[in-house]
């Protein structure tokens, strides 16, 4: 009796994806592994020598052409959402291995929710309120804030993502302006914005929200000397990608005090390291990558794998193939 494919799951660092999709099916037909810990080099290759199919939680697991050579086993690899900048997928197209991916679910919606959020708990301090409160303390000489109804808010790239943070915005009475590497007066005004340069948008605004993909013409497109032109009353969010801002940088702007205030929720190094100086730099809110972590992403992640998985496992057409571009 042939002996039953090896399936290894990677990056379910929630432990979500078992309760948004019925696994009973492929139990019977391979032998599943999950690994809820973040892996890398040997230990990532350690979890995945002998797996015949892979499948990956977003980029958390990253896949160059070196470690995809050490793996003479593997048939099938495929990840959830549609992009993967940690993986070398030429190495697998060179190999005759198939790739797969999976919907991504509302993560648009929920980025510009927690882009939100973030705005709002650096921009009415309620971390450190809290902190009072929890202290035995009421208010204090802190408690007393400004307000963004009447402030600009200046969005750094306006797609899916920073278009509904603009109007948002909107709703609460900012004035938007508008600033990407192809922005058009056109573009900006069909989100009721207004384009602007960038250096304009960085000295004018109260808020400054990065929604751009992380490429060659954006990548540590933020670094000391257009820190230096920020208010030092402005509050710099990202919950883009990393790669946009130098965070040594941003870290001694903030002392500096241009920006006055920063909320990031993605970083260089994923999870964060535990000593990590950006856990404890005041003046900076972080979350830890929150901006896709919501029960219908998950939803979709878990169908998407467990649909995918069974239809390799039957040589059944899959649902969503990947082509690299």
């Amino acid at each position: 009796m042939a002996s039953l494919p090896n399936i290894v799951i990677l990056g379910d660092y929630e432990r979500a994806l078992r309760r948004f999709s019925n696994w009973e099916k492929l139990e019977k037909q391979a032998n599943l592994t999950f690994h809820h810990e973040p892996l890398r080099d040997e230990a990532l290759y350690e979890a995945v020598k002998d797996a015949d199919a892979i499948a990956i939680v977003r980029d958390r697991s990253p896949f160059n052409e070196a470690m995809i050579a050490r793996l003479p086993k593997l048939k099938f690899l495929m990840f959830t959402g549609e992009r993967n900048g940690t993986l070398d997928a030429a190495a697998l197209v060179a190999r005759n291995i198939p790739i797969a991916c999976s919907p991504g679910g509302p993560s648009k919606e929920t980025t510009a929710e927690l882009t939100w959020a973030l705005i709002l708990g650096a921009s009415k301090r309620l971390i450190e309120e809290n902190k009072l409160i929890a202290s035995g303390g009421w208010r204090d000489h802190l408690s007393v804030l400004p307000m963004l109804s009447g402030e600009r808010l200046g969005i750094m790239g306006l797609g899916a993502i920073g278009s509904r943070v603009a109007r948002v915005g909107a709703a609460f009475g900012m004035e938007v302006v508008a600033w990407s590497p192809r922005m058009t007066p056109e573009r900006a005004a069909a989100e009721n914005a207004k384009a602007v340069s960038l250096d304009e948008l960085l000295s004018t605004s109260k808020v400054v929200s990065m929604h751009l993909v992380a490429g060659p013409g954006t990548k540590g497109l933020i670094s000391a000397d257009q820190l230096a032109l920020m208010r030092p009353d402005s509050i710099l969010v990202n919950t883009s990608r990393a790669a946009l801002i130098n965070m040594a940088d941003l870290q001694k702007a903030l002392i500096a005090g241009k920006p006055g205030q920063a909320a990031v929720d993605v970083f260089d190094i994923e999870p964060l390291p535990a000593n990590d100086p950006l856990r404890n730099t005041p003046n900076l809110l972080v979350t830890p990558h929150l901006g896709f972590i919501a029960e219908p992403i998950f939803a979709s992640f878990s169908k998407g794998i467990t649909e995918t998985l069974e239809a390799w496992l039957d040589n059944k057409p899959l649902p969503h193939p990947f082509k690299p571009q």
